[in-house]
């Protein structure tokens, strides 16, 4: 892989970029994407990623002639798995060691970029390049992958989630509860009538995360994200205005520069078709009838909530698959089961531990109803499909999206929660959920025709060409 300045030999109607993006598939999939939009245009993309990544990204570039792939060999640290190279790798509570060794490999990305050379670079996680880049001349786009409205509510200016704004808040080192309480509000000058708000458990997940200082920086998660976004160029957003118009002009107002949105995220479309195994078992059942349960990569359900969330599976009395993690404490879901449950459900439930084709089996007709934590991948994924939606957020943005897709636009439903732990039961599951299968029922009807509508205007084509054309041109603003 050559690392000449090839800045003399590009057309001057295309520029070069370089992509540095967080190590988890949820980070690195949606740039690649953002690449290939880039790459469709004739611009190049050299893309940073973990070097065992690469071959997991590789089915994804749809411009090998203009996207090049170089590889970061993943420094160990102490309490992270051999090997381990992005999120996916590693449990949620030792994400910080997985920190840790991205900022270790800051040498090595600053030589490649000196000697690449690009136009600009888009990051998201590692804040340090404004301030390495544009003694460079190179132009920086801190692009966010997550909901502008989790942005928006909670990394900004005004929500003064500092150190020194937290010290003073309880100058006596009392305990959270004062910035707790703080976040279930919105922050000054929040869009008006917005329905994006925490409740008092989702909170206290929510501030250990954003304000806990990270050894190697010193910064906390909040303090890293806002430093990024007050010295970067452009901020870029995986959104469009059909979804998140007043959160994203929100941002451009705290901030005082330029926000970019991508787009519609947009589903990939499918080149392979389902395993046959599953394909033949969905097969089974009649259009529409099926339940889908997934929760992503990287949460882990406690052993009560999962045997929960199954028991309610089965008092809808619907046919379901589950594709979930095993449960803290357990290497595999069957050992999680409740007693009784799979002879009880054998012929319509499968509870699958693995990985499975989120896309393909949405898409399959037998599916009905999606139930998702509503992580931002999942979120467009689940309104591009033509199944009813239910909501059960765990942490972080998966909150906001909740709360966009349920209050703002009306396109789905949220599992009710007990206040102060989050807990939910089995009958108030089960009660939402045939209810939103219910093709009688008022509430599920209102919610098929506004996700029907939704997902027409976002998959129009023009929609989507017309913000791949208008970013392209401010990013040509930007760096010529």
């Amino acid at each position: 892989m050559s690392t000449n300045d090839n800045s003399s030999s590009m057309d001057k109607s295309t520029f070069h970029a370089a992509m540095h993006p967080w190590f988890a598939m949820g980070h690195l999939t949606p740039f690649l994407h953002l690449s290939n939009k880039l790459a469709e245009k004739g611009n190049k993309v050299s893309f940073f990623s973990p070097r065992k990544t690469i071959t997991k990204l590789q089915p994804s570039n749809l411009y090998p002639n203009l996207i090049t792939f170089y590889p970061l060999d993943v420094p160990h640290v102490d309490g992270l798995p051999h090997g381990a190279e992005t999120m996916s790798d590693v449990h949620i509570s030792i994400s910080h060691l997985l920190i840790a060794a991205y900022y270790l490999l800051k040498d090595h990305v600053q030589s490649l970029l000196t000697d690449l050379k690009p136009n600009v670079v888009f990051y998201d996680f590692a804040e340090w390049i404004p301030s390495f880049t544009t003694p460079l001349g190179i132009k920086s786009i801190h692009h966010t992958v997550v909901s502008a409205a989790s942005t928006a509510y909670l990394l900004v200016p005004s929500r003064q989630l500092d150190s020194a704004s937290i010290a003073r808040l309880s100058p006596n080192g009392e305990d959270k509860t004062n910035t707790e309480i703080k976040l279930m509000g919105p922050p000054p000058g929040f869009p008006l009538n917005s329905p994006v708000m925490l409740h008092r458990h989702e909170v206290k997940t929510i501030t250990s995360f954003a304000t806990r200082k990270n050894e190697v920086t010193g910064l906390s998660f909040y303090e890293q994200v806002t430093n990024s976004l007050k010295a970067c160029d452009y901020i870029s957003i995986r959104t469009c205005r059909e979804i998140e118009g007043p959160y994203c002009d929100y941002i451009e107002t705290q901030y005082g520069k330029p926000v970019l949105l991508t787009g519609p995220a947009l589903p990939e479309k499918l080149t392979k078709p389902l395993e046959e195994k599953w394909a033949n078992w969905l097969g089974m059942f009649s259009p529409g009838s099926v339940l889908y349960c997934a929760f992503g990569s990287e949460w882990v359900l406690r052993k009560d909530q999962f045997q929960e969330l199954l028991l309610g599976f089965e008092l809808t009395e619907m046919p379901f698959f589950v594709a979930l993690k095993p449960p803290v404490g357990c290497t595999t879901v069957e050992e999680a089961l409740p007693d009784g449950f799979e002879e009880r459900v054998r012929q319509r439930g499968v509870v699958h531990g693995g990985w499975v084709q989120q896309p393909q089996i949405l898409a399959h007709p037998s599916v009905g109803c999606f139930v998702t934590h509503c992580g931002f991948g999942s979120m467009w994924e689940a309104l591009m499909s033509h199944c009813q939606i239910v909501l059960m957020p765990h942490l972080g943005d998966q909150f906001m999206n909740t709360r966009i897709l349920a209050g703002d636009l009306k396109v789905a439903l949220e599992v009710e929660r007990r206040e102060e732990d989050g807990w939910f039961t089995k009958e108030t599951f089960s009660r939402l959920v045939k209810g939103v299968m219910d093709e009688t029922n008022p509430i599920g009807i209102e919610i098929r025709e506004n996700h029907n509508k939704l997902r027409e205007t976002l998959s129009n084509t023009a929609l989507e060409n017309s913000y791949t054309d208008n970013y392209i041109s401010k990013i040509h603003d930007l760096v010529k």
